[in-house]
């Protein structure tokens, strides 16, 4: 296949180029290049013969138009979005700007530039987005594909928007789309603003680790290299119109991930003292979901996918990487924003 990834210069988007690479497939990656988006996350692939750049915004329907006509996909893969819930609460109208907007533009084009070509109906247009849209869960219970919407941050609901569009333009316009909604994702590449690189990144300098509130929030945390896997599994085997969720399986609270990230690190590399001593408690995100939790049956019934690797491995994995890639994070941590707190916003 030919596959159009926007976002691809980002953490999951870079996951993806490169799982896509790997299996064959020619990728046009489109990236803005906007604070979080970063070249070096493949620079393992950017001389393979089957990718190519293209230094473009989602915004811009021209670019959009250009270069659909130039790559001719047989699917865009939509990962490109602004993504972090401490940010949107600072900036809301960026996040709304981007993944409402830059998605609407993109459909758009991509409608249009579909229509001229006899609208094919092996074409898909999949779009990547997050369990936040379900909003807030209580201490039992899954969100599944029927759980209804109650975003709860300008992030979560400026992907419901989006979601929303996009099973729209399936609707109306009869534009083969898929959407599916992931849990927290972590792995190699993660920007260093997120709460897992920045454990690793503080434990490994002996500097303070927040975390909000009492720590007890919980997540369901999905490896990125599982993720990238499903994505390429539902692109290809999916029927237009189907929604899935991707999930890991691995549920934890806030704080014993950020306990169990340092007895980790306690045992790769011993100090005198405990790291977790490092652990501060900070004042919490406004309107900070209690919980998120995914049934990903749909998905292995329909498609045979489950994600393979295990909390434990996938944190291993990902504080060995950190240990060993000081030349990847170090200038990003120069970047707007990254090591100051965001979004604490004025509490209700």
């Amino acid at each position: 296949m030919r596959i159009i990834v926007t976002g691809g210069a980002g953490f999951i988007g870079s996951a993806v180029v490169r799982r896509a690479l790997a299996e064959g497939h020619r990728v046009v990656n489109v990236d803005a290049l906007t604070y979080a988006g970063c070249l070096a996350n493949l620079a393992s692939v950017q001389r393979h013969p089957d990718y190519i750049f293209e230094h473009a915004d989602i915004r811009d329907g021209a670019a959009m138009t250009r270069i659909l006509h130039n790559h001719a996909p047989d699917a865009v893969l939509h990962l490109a979005a602004e993504s972090h819930v401490d940010r949107s609460i600072d900036g809301p109208l960026d996040f709304v700007q981007t993944n409402v907007l830059g998605t609407a533009t993109l459909l758009d084009a991509v409608r249009t530039w579909w229509d001229g070509r006899g609208r094919p109906a092996d074409f898909r247009f999949h779009h990547v987005s997050t369990d936040e849209v379900f909003g807030s869960l209580g201490s039992t219970g899954f969100f599944t594909e029927d759980s209804p919407y109650a975003p709860n941050s300008p992030y979560a609901s400026s992907k419901a928007a989006s979601d929303h569009l996009v099973r729209s333009w399936g609707e109306t316009y009869g534009l083969p789309v898929l959407i599916t909604n992931c849990s927290n994702n972590y792995g190699p590449f993660h920007f260093p603003e997120k709460l897992i690189p920045v454990v690793i990144l503080n434990a490994l300098a002996g500097r303070p680790i927040p975390v909000y509130g009492t720590g007890e929030n919980v997540r369901d945390w999905l490896h990125v290299e599982d993720h990238a896997d499903a994505l390429l599994t539902v692109l290809q085997g999916a029927r237009p119109g189907s929604t899935y969720l991707i999930g890991g399986g691995n549920e934890v609270s806030n704080i014993d991930l950020v306990r169990r990230i340092c007895g980790l690190l306690d045992q790769i590399v011993p100090c005198d003292a405990p790291r977790a001593r490092l652990i501060r408690f900070v004042a919490d995100r406004p309107g900070h979901d209690h919980r998120y939790a995914i049934d990903p049956s749909r998905l292995r019934r329909d498609l045979g996918w489950q994600a393979r690797i295990p909390l434990q491995e996938g944190l291993e994995r990902t504080l060995r990487w950190y240990m060993e890639n000081e030349t990847w994070w170090r200038p990003l941590q120069g970047r707007d924003g990254v090591g100051q707190r965001l979004g604490i916003g004025t509490a209700a």
